[in-house]
């Protein structure tokens, strides 16, 4: 029968397990010695704290799902947190729960839906004034340390508002303010000015299986 045991590892006699060669140990421990070293000195090197501009777009699920993870996590650091929806209208899982940290979240629901759904362009663009009239305002509450823009792409990418407006005022914000920013198809600019762009990408989706939308997974 022929050995399969590694020649780096030695099997205990009394107890039968598997136990490391001790000059791999070694060689292990050196190597993740160094490998900490050059961890410490990156982070080291990184001086600058700022509020960040974050995007999360692409065609993948999770956009906003990784938007309210970051709020929790904001939350944990006792950071008030400004939530604004562009376009989605319906009560959601996650606004239910955040309601339990009380006015430490304050979100505002002002789209009335998605833009096939409503089928009137002026109506669109007057929520979503709307809700860029109310995301303005928590960008000058000092209170608040994170501000998400729940589908603030989508809105921008039919035009209902001026791109260059929304770039310049994001700009202009609270220095410590940290902004995301979700929806598919994000505006090169606003790529282009963000500090953080994550895509995410479509592999696979139940929807093409004929699974209908579910509560707690998609809203």
């Amino acid at each position: 029968m022929t050995d399969h045991t590694p020649d780096t590892v030695s099997t205990d006699t009394v107890s039968g397990t598997a136990v490391p060669d001790p000059a791999e140990a070694a060689r292990h421990r050196e190597k993740m010695r160094k490998r900490k070293a050059l961890q410490d000195a990156e982070i080291a090197a990184r001086t600058v704290e700022k509020g960040l501009l974050m995007v999360h777009t692409g065609t993948g699920k999770g956009k906003s799902t990784a938007a309210f993870g970051l709020v929790l996590r904001a939350l944990g650091h006792d950071v008030r947190v400004g939530i604004v929806q562009f376009v989605k209208s319906r009560d959601t899982g996650e606004r239910v729960a955040l309601q339990a940290f009380g006015d430490r979240v304050v979100w505002h629901t002002a789209g009335e839906g998605f833009t096939w759904e409503t089928q009137d362009k002026a109506r669109d663009i007057a929520a979503c004034r709307n809700a860029w009239t109310l995301a303005e305002r928590l960008m000058d509450d000092p209170s608040i340390g994170l501000l998400v823009l729940d589908e603030l792409n989508i809105a921008l990418r039919y035009d209902y508002l001026p791109l260059d407006e929304i770039l310049s005022r994001l700009a202009a914000r609270r220095k410590e303010l940290h902004v995301v920013i979700t929806g598919r198809n994000a505006k090169p600019a606003l790529i282009e000015a963000a500090d953080l762009v994550t895509e995410m990408t479509l592999v696979k989706h139940h929807f093409k299986a004929g699974v209908k939308t579910q509560a707690g997974i998609e809203y």
